[in-house]
């Protein structure tokens, strides 16, 4: 879900483990031209480069985390081919929050001050295509697809615990 955390594990898991590399899509996405006026465009288009980088990067020995919330499984089937095109494993972690505590997490994102002015603009995103309820679809589906991947490593995220997620994320995986 957004505002669980997926970027901040990504960045500090690319940070302890030295060539991991960290593609966020929002990242790549802002560097989009009209990213702004059309978020959805940008993210369609900046994906399958994601897909390439990420592939390339694989073949090449390296880990990479994505710090996405996937809802299709026929998306998230074109990240795990890209995995296994690139013989690599893949692995699927699910940061997983009370449905109670979604839209209110994704609210608080970026008080901190931190990419405030990304946080400002997808917030007004998520407003356009319905807001909490559309959160809460989101969490839903979320929920739903993860009951359909038995193999996926499920991490409960609590907010302000970003040492104890992070540990439990390392545990989950093995580390």
């Amino acid at each position: 879900m957004p505002g669980i955390g997926k970027s901040t594990l990504a960045r500090r898991y690319a940070d302890d483990h030295p060539s991991t590399l960290d593609c966020d899509i929002d990242v790549l996405r802002s560097l989009v031209g009209g990213w702004r006026d059309d978020f959805g465009l940008a993210g369609a288009l900046v994906r399958p480069a994601a897909l390439a980088m990420i592939t390339a990067y694989l073949r090449e020995g390296q880990d990479v985390v994505l710090p996405q919330m996937i809802l299709l499984p026929e998306e998230l089937g074109r990240f795990e081919g890209a995995a296994l095109a690139a013989d690599a494993s893949f692995v699927e972690v699910l940061l997983r929050t009370d449905r109670e505590a979604v839209a209110a997490r994704f609210g608080r994102r970026g008080a901190d001050g931190v990419d405030a002015a990304w946080h400002d603009h997808v917030r007004g995103v998520v407003e356009e295509m319905g807001g909490e309820a559309m959160l809460l679809d989101c969490h839903d589906r979320l929920e739903a697809l993860a009951a359909d991947r038995p193999g996926a490593v499920v991490v409960d995220s609590r907010e302000g615990a970003v040492d104890e997620t992070y540990a439990a994320l390392l545990h989950a995986l093995g580390g």
